[in-house]
């Protein structure tokens, strides 16, 4: 049986880190509703963009701009985006795990190249032998719109000059507070809307398609980019508040069975006292 000084010292331990797992659950709940807030205002415009531009794209020929031709994926670049830190449950492992599972798909009829977000993506893609043309791998959290902006110009650069031909994006979507959804969406080039093709009479385009596209679709570009960035912190923060509430519930399921068995073993060390006390008591009076 353990010492009792020992089972003290580990309740004491267990109990400081409970207080840390608190402490962690508690700026990530702040962080959270601060990101939430902003995510679910903005979501309309995120959620019903990609459907508005492929309608606008449906309408225009595919050579009317360099961002809608559609090409064989010979080249393809891959965003991946992820946080800097863990402590957050399989948030980082599944997402990670898919993105590789997908484009080492890929990476067999195309060449895969990537662009990093995040130190766990950095750290995790080192490891493997797709080229990373751009690394964002320190203080994530703090990328600001333009630094969003100008990633977002890379990658329409690099699709415009053939230097590649197509982009996907991997990031963990905001679903719900138990369950982020890992998502991998292509973002370049854009496409028509899927399904059967309707009889619809094309608009008459005022300036020309050109001029129009020209406006729209940096700006689109740009918008999701910020959608998949805030998307993955908002999930990030509530992934890391459920952890650390479970870490302190875990701690709290801890602290009650080695005070448990601290308790047995003080009970079991005051009964063996009593007996010797009586053992003497009795044979002092058998003399």
């Amino acid at each position: 049986m353990p010492a009792l000084i020992d089972l003290r010292r580990r309740i004491k331990s267990v109990r400081n880190t409970q207080q840390i797992t608190q402490a962690m659950k508690t700026v990530s709940t702040a962080k959270f509703k601060k990101s939430q807030r902003a995510v679910l205002e903005a979501r309309p415009h995120w959620h019903n963009s990609p459907d508005l531009l492929s309608e606008v794209v449906s309408w225009a020929e595919r050579e009317v701009h360099p961002l809608i031709m559609d090409r064989e994926e010979k080249k393809i670049e891959g965003l991946v985006i992820t946080p800097d830190k863990g402590l957050c449950g399989a948030f980082n492992t599944n997402l990670l795990e898919k993105a590789l599972s997908f484009f080492e798909k890929k990476a067999q009829r195309s060449q895969v190249n990537l662009v990093l977000i995040g130190k766990k993506a950095f750290s995790f893609f080192r490891k493997h032998p797709f080229p990373v043309d751009r690394a964002y791998s320190e203080q994530v959290q703090d990328l600001t719109l333009e630094d969003l902006k100008e990633l977002a110009q890379f990658l329409m650069r690099h699709y415009v000059f053939n230097r590649t031909d197509a982009v996907y994006v991997a990031y963990n979507e905001f679903k719900s507070i138990l369950s982020p959804r890992v998502t991998v969406t292509r973002l370049l080039p854009l496409s028509p809307p899927e399904g059967e093709a309707h009889e619809v009479l094309p608009p008459d385009w005022e300036p020309e398609a050109g001029s129009i596209l020209n406006s729209l679709l940096p700006f689109y570009i740009e918008s999701q980019i910020r959608h998949f960035y805030f998307e993955s912190q908002v999930s990030e923060h509530a992934a890391r508040m459920m952890a650390m509430d479970n870490a302190t519930k875990n701690a709290e399921d801890l602290i009650s069975d080695l005070t448990l068995v601290l308790n047995k073993i003080r009970q079991a060390s005051i009964t063996n006292e009593l007996l010797e006390i009586m053992t003497a008591v009795e044979a002092l009076a058998g003399k």
